[in-house]
């Protein structure tokens, strides 16, 4: 059978994509391509499990529109179908008074994204609200919740095999090819043809898009490692709220912070470092070949000059107990050593550009055959829905 669109990556995107197309086009002959044997394996799976409100992003950018959008449309969706998550709001803290101007900016940027309730917190009005907590000033923000992204996706796989869609799990991509405007996916277990490929493979969504295009494409994902700790029971009564400190503005990453999570318990982290193989969640996992990958890209190198002094005290964070603690206690100084356990880890798939630029926005690149999605990291679970609407508006354009 011919297909009128093979998504590959079962992801949250991918999987909200395919159920875009089928709920706007009902009939459309969808086939979604998934490597692992479950769908939410990787990215979504490893997800820390924050609804983002929309804070932090550009005004107007692709991470703006689609975060407030999908934020909506999350919600809307997990009262439907009777997901559990909890509205519990977030503190992001200036612990500094460096740091306020930089967080006024937040506070600023909050507003022309259309968020509504913010509170700017005094130090006393901080230490009501979070006592624990050390600050000069604060950002309340109510929108920001917690759920568990697996579940999310799961619920979209369900209704996509509803809607007449058909997902085949276990199945590696391993080239795309075109003839006569008809694209043949081919896996490890079979052949494909379709009208048009969307490609959603999150860790390997450039390696995806350059099999379907001819000239090399001018990204590269990075692979970045996140390592997280959990509060021991006996002392999570420290935090309250979801607490963030503020971010650097020159960087990718939102610093070492506290999340509760839906299922119980509170996670202290991430750190950020590189991962030495793309789905490396662990210290010791290592691929030489997608390791000489990283270090080759022009983008990379010059990622690593800029940032070399950051990246070390990542790794040394990652290796000492001791230095990730001290990171926390920037922000709550009573959190001792013995109060962290070790937690789970993620890695995100940052894109980096030729010239050194680390993505911020979602990136987006079509071409005649494929529409790829080159660069979906947070908030793309809060804004699945909003992103998957994007691209099957994108796709239904081509039939």
């Amino acid at each position: 059978m011919r297909y009128d669109t093979v998504i590959i990556g079962g992801g949250i995107v991918g999987l909200a994509t395919a159920l875009n197309l089928l709920e706007k086009r009902p009939g459309i002959r969808l086939l979604l391509l998934e490597k692992e044997n479950s769908v939410a394996a990787h990215q979504t799976g490893h997800n820390s499990g924050v609804i983002h409100s929309g804070l932090y992003y550009k005004p107007g950018s692709l991470k703006a529109r689609n975060c407030i959008d999908g934020y909506h449309k999350l919600l809307d969706f997990c009262q439907k179908y009777e997901i559990q998550h909890e509205i519990c709001g977030k503190i992001v803290v200036a612990t500094t008074e460096e740091q306020v101007p930089l967080m006024q900016n937040l506070y600023d940027r909050g507003l022309q994204n259309g968020l509504t309730g913010m509170e700017i917190l005094s130090p006393e009005q901080l230490s009501e609200i979070e006592p624990h907590v050390a600050g000069v000033k604060g950002i309340k923000v109510p929108q920001t919740g917690i759920i568990n992204y697996k579940q999310v996706a799961e619920k979209y796989a369900q209704l996509i095999r509803e809607k007449g869609g058909e997902i085949r799990l276990g199945e590696k991509v391993s080239s795309v090819s075109e003839r006569q405007g008809v694209s043949n996916v081919v896996t490890d277990k079979g052949s494909y043809d379709t009208t048009l490929v969307i490609n959603c493979a999150g860790l390997y969504s450039d390696k995806v898009a350059q099999l379907t295009e001819k000239e090399e494409i001018k990204v590269r994902i990075i692979p970045f490692r996140g390592e997280y700790y959990e509060i021991k029971p006996e002392k999570q009564y420290l935090v309250k709220h979801l607490i963030y400190p503020v971010p650097d503005p020159n960087f990718p990453f939102l610093g070492v912070h506290f999340t509760r999570m839906i299922g119980g318990g509170i996670e202290a982290g991430p750190n950020a470092v590189l991962a030495f193989k793309r789905e490396g969640y662990k210290k010791t996992d290592f691929n030489f070949s997608e390791l000489r990958d990283t270090l080759a890209w022009p983008g990379f190198r010059k990622v690593a000059a800029r940032y070399w002094k950051t990246g070390l005290g990542e790794y040394y964070r990652s290796f000492s107990k001791s230095a990730f603690t001290t990171a926390l206690q920037a922000l709550i100084p009573e959190l001792r050593k013995e109060d962290l356990i070790p937690g789970g880890s993620g890695v995100r798939a940052q894109a980096c550009d030729h010239s050194g630029g680390l993505l911020d926005d979602f990136a987006i690149l079509e071409n005649p055959q494929a529409i790829n999605v080159c660069n979906a990291p947070s908030p793309a679970a809060t804004s699945s829905l909003a992103i998957g609407q994007t691209v099957s508006e994108l796709a239904l354009k081509r039939f």
